[in-house]
C-alpha cells in the first residue's frame, strides 16, 4: 500500500498530535518551545492563583523586548521613562525567577527581540511546534517549523500542560520563481504577495512558500517572509528546510551536537513536502517582475511599487476594500493619483522583528554610506548579537556619520510601547510589519518599506526609489 503524500505542515501536525476529540474540532498538540515576553503576566498570575506549576519550565523561554527602552540601557529597567514599562520589565524578571524559566532580560548580553534572538540561538529547528505570546512567532516557520502566536488563556494552558488546543487550518502554497531584481528584497516580496491576495487572503490557512526564488533566499530573508505571513490573515508561514537552513543552524547554541546532529539532520531531510502532496489553494508569483514596494494606506495590502501612484479606491472592485481604502487615504492625508515618490517623510525607523537582523542593517548601511539623513532616523538592531556584529563591521559608524541615531535592541518604534513613538501627524518610513492607524503612536502615519528603501527615504526626505541610488 502506497502511503498518502503529505505536506511539510501535515508531517509536523502528525508528529505533535495528541488527541482530536471531534473530527472537525480543535486538536490537542504538543508544544516544543513556548515563548513569552513582558505581555502575558496574567498567565503567570493565573497559574500562581490556581496553585499550579509549569509543566516543563525548561521549554518556556522569556524575552524582554516590547517594553525595553532603546536608550540608557546601563540603568536597566530604571532607564524606561514610563512607570508601566518599568513594571512590565521587572514583572517578567520576577515571574521568570519564580518559575525557573530561562530569561533573556534587559541586562542580558543576548537580549533582543524574541523573534531575532530565538533563531540566533538555534531554538527554531525543523519539525518543531513553537508557540509564542506574540503574533509574529510565525517567523520560526522559516526553519521548517510550525510557529504561531497564542492568546492569554492559551499561554496559561501551555504553561500548565505544555500542550495547546488548535483548530487544524487549511493549506496554501505560494510558488515564487524568477530572480529578485536589484533593489528588491524579501520585504518587497511579502508586501507584493499580500497586495495580491489581500489581508484576508490567507485567513484560515497555513502558507508554505516554495519555488526557486525561495530556495535562493538567505535565512534572514526567509524569516522576513514568514514573519509577515500572518499579515495576510494566515495562521502561519513555512518554508521547507534545506542546506541553507542546516548551515545556519549548525553552529548555534541550541542545535544538536556530535552524533545527535547527524541524527537530527537525517530526520530534517524527511520533512519537505512530498511531490504529490496537495494544497487547498495555490498561487504563483514571478519575482522577476517585482519592484521595491511601499504601503500607502493603513493595511499591508494597500501597497504599490515605488514607481507607482496612490490608487483611487473608487476603482476597487471589492466594496469593503473600497470603503477601507477611502478611510485610509483620509487618515494618511493622501490623494488618488499622487506619485508615491512625491510623499514627504518626517522620520525613519529601521529595525523590528521583521527587519532588525544583520543582513537588514547591511542593506541600509550600503545606502547610507557617504550620504546624510535629512530627517530624524532611528536604527535599532534586533538583538545584542546583531548590535555587536554591526559594530564589529563598522556599520554603526556609517550610520552615525550619515546622521542616523544608533540605539540598543528592542521592539522600539514598531510597537510604540517603550517610549519610541512617531509624533501625531508625522509620517514615518518604517521597516516594521504593521501600518495600522496609530500603530507607531497616536496619530502617526506609517509607510512600510524595506531597510534599503527606508535608508533612501532618510537621505531623500521623501519616499524614493533605492534603485536610483544603487
Amino acid at each position: 500500500m502506497v502511503s498518502e503524500a503529505r505536506t511539510l505542515f501535515d508531517k509536523i501536525w502528525d508528529l505533535h498530535l495528541i488527541a482530536q476529540p471531534a473530527p472537525k474540532g480543535e486538536a490537542l498538540l504538543y508544544v516544543d518551545w513556548n515563548l513569552v515576553h513582558e505581555g502575558p503576566f496574567y498567565a503567570f498570575d493565573g497559574l500562581k492563583q490556581s496553585g499550579r506549576k509549569l509543566r516543563r519550565p525548561l521549554q518556556t523561554l522569556a524575552f524582554a523586548d516590547h517594553y525595553v527602552p532603546t536608550t540608557q540601557r546601563e540603568l536597566g529597567s530604571a532607564g524606561a521613562s514610563d512607570s508601566e514599562a518599568r513594571n512590565m520589565i521587572d514583572q517578567l524578571e520576577a515571574n521568570a525567577k519564580r518559575t525557573q524559566i530561562v530569561h533573556w532580560g534587559i541586562n542580558h548580553n543576548q537580549q533582543g527581540i524574541m523573534h531575532v534572538v530565538g533563531p540566533e540561538l538555534g531554538l527554531a529547528q525543523p519539525g518543531m511546534l513553537i508557540s509564542g505570546a506574540d503574533s509574529h512567532t510565525t517567523t520560526y516557520g522559516a526553519f521548517g517549523a510550525l510557529g504561531y502566536g497564542v492568546g492569554a488563556s492559551q499561554v496559561e494552558h501551555i504553561l500548565a500542560t505544555q500542550t495547546v488546543w488548535y483548530l487544524r487550518p487549511k493549506q496554501m502554497r505560494i510558488n515564487v520563481t524568477g530572480h529578485l531584481p536589484i533593489g528588491v528584497t524579501a520585504k518587497d516580496l511579502i508586501l507584493a504577495i499580500i497586495a495580491k491576495i489581500g489581508i484576508g487572503g490567507g485567513a484560515g490557512h497555513v502558507i508554505e512558500f516554495a519555488g526557486s526564488t525561495i530556495s535562493a533566499l538567505s535565512m534572514e530573508a526567509r524569516m522576513t517572509l514568514c514573519n509577515m505571513s500572518l499579515e495576510s490573515g494566515a495562521r502561519a508561514g513555512m518554508i521547507a528546510p534545506d542546506d541553507t537552513t542546516f548551515s545556519y543552524l549548525h553552529a548555534t547554541q541550541y542545535a544538536p551536537k556530535g552524533p545527535a546532529w547527524d541524527k537530527a539532520l537525517q530526520f530534517w531531510k524527511t520533512l519537505p513536502t512530498d511531490d504529490d502532496a496537495r494544497n487547498d489553494i495555490e498561487h504563483s508569483i514571478d519575482a522577476s517582475e517585482l519592484e521595491p514596494m511601499v504601503t500607502w494606506g493603513t493595511n499591508q495590502d494597500e501597497a504599490v511599487p515605488v514607481s507607482g501612484l496612490v490608487p483611487d479606491p473608487a476603482t476597487f472592485s471589492d466594496p469593503k476594500r473600497r470603503v477601507r481604502g477611502e478611510a485610509a487615504l483620509q487618515y494618511m492625508q493622501l490623494k488618488p493619483g499622487m506619485a508615491i515618490q512625491d510623499i514627504k517623510i518626517d522620520r525613519v525607523f529601521i529595525g523590528s522583528c521583521t527587519n532588525g537582523r544583520i543582513e537588514d542593517l547591511r542593506q541600509a548601511a550600503h545606502v547610507a554610506k557617504g550620504r546624510k539623513a535629512v530627517v530624524p532616523t532611528l536604527v535599532v538592531p534586533g538583538s545584542m548579537s546583531v548590535k555587536r556584529a554591526a559594530e564589529a563591521e563598522g556599520l554603526d559608524k556609517l550610520f552615525i556619520e550619515a546622521g542616523f541615531e544608533w540605539r540598543s535592541p528592542g521592539c522600539s518604534m514598531c510597537t510604540g510601547s517603550n517610549g519610541d513613538k512617531v509624533p501625531a501627524g508625522e509620517r514615518c518610513a518604517s521597516t516594521s510589519n504593521r501600518n495600522f492607524v496609530g500603530r507607531q503612536g497616536p496619530g502617526s502615519r506609517t509607510h512600510l518599506v524595506s531597510p534599503a528603501m527606508a535608508a533612501t527615504a532618510a537621505i531623500s526626505g521623501h519616499l524614493a526609489d533605492v534603485r536610483k541610488l544603487t
